[in-house]
Order: structure tokens, then sequence, then C-alpha cells
């Protein structure tokens, strides 16, 4: 077994470890997203909700409801820079995984380079092999024709 064809066994190896790798990044990047996702909606809700709010305030409101309203939005406030630290906590997990991909990636990609150059060199040398042959054999036919000409 030429030495390229092993490697394309090692080459297997690593394209496999490679995609496990892709395949935990995604899910890493999934979390993120949906994260990321939440604290839109957040920030679309509480944007509606001022908004609804200053709408009843012109028309006037009670210190109770006034009241109830920076309650509530001091609480909805809190649960975003949760979400925020929910991000912050999933991106981290998501990076690391990140570079692990590239790593693995960069390590496939090495092995593959690897193996084209492998091939390329076993390519060359059996040419190499195949002119000597060729060579040899013209010089047996030529010395033949010699031989029996000078005979």
């Amino acid at each position: 077994m030429k030495r390229s064809e092993r490697m394309q066994m090692v080459k297997k190896v690593a394209d496999d470890f490679e995609r496990r790798r892709a395949e935990a990044l995604a899910v890493c990047e999934r979390r993120v997203t949906e994260s990321e996702k939440k604290l839109s909606d957040l920030e679309t809700y509480r944007e509606g909700y001022v908004r609804d709010f200053n709408i009843r305030a012109k028309s006037g409101i009670g210190a109770a409801a006034a009241q109830n309203f920076q309650a509530f939005l001091v609480k909805l406030e809190e649960a975003m820079r949760q979400q925020e630290q929910v991000i912050e906590n999933a991106r981290k997990p998501r990076d690391a995984e990140q570079q692990k991909w590239r790593s693995a990636a960069q390590r496939a990609e090495v092995i593959g380079k690897t193996i084209v150059r492998w091939q390329g060199e076993e390519q060359h040398a059996l040419d190499r092999r195949e002119q000597r042959d060729s060579d040899e054999r013209a010089a047996r036919i030529w010395a033949q024709g010699v031989t029996s000409r000078g005979a």
C-alpha cells in the first residue's frame, strides 16, 4: 500500500473529527442565535410597552398605574440584562468550539495537501521507473540489432 493510500485513512479520521467539531459548533451557534432572538423579543416588547404607556399617559393615568408601569419596566429591564448574560455565557463555548473546529479543519487541510503532494511524488517515481524500463528495453533491442547485424 502506498503511503498516500495509508494517509487517506488518516484523512478520513481527520475529516470525521472536523465534521463532529462543526456539528458541535452548530449546536453552540444555535444557542447563541436563540438567546439573541429572545433578547430581541424582549427589546421589541419593551418598546411596545413604553409606546402604549405613553399613549395612555397622554390621556391621563393615575399614580398607581404610573408606579406599576415603572415597576414592570424595572423587571423587564432586569430580564433583558439577564438575557444579555445568557448570550455572553452562550458565546464562550461557541467561541471555544469555533477554535476547535478551525484547528480540526486546518489539520484536515494539511493532511489533504500532504496526500496530494505524496501522490505527485509517487506518480513522478512511477514515471521515472517506466521511463527507465522503457530505456532499458530500447537499449536491449538496439543491442540485439547491433549483435545480429554484426554477426
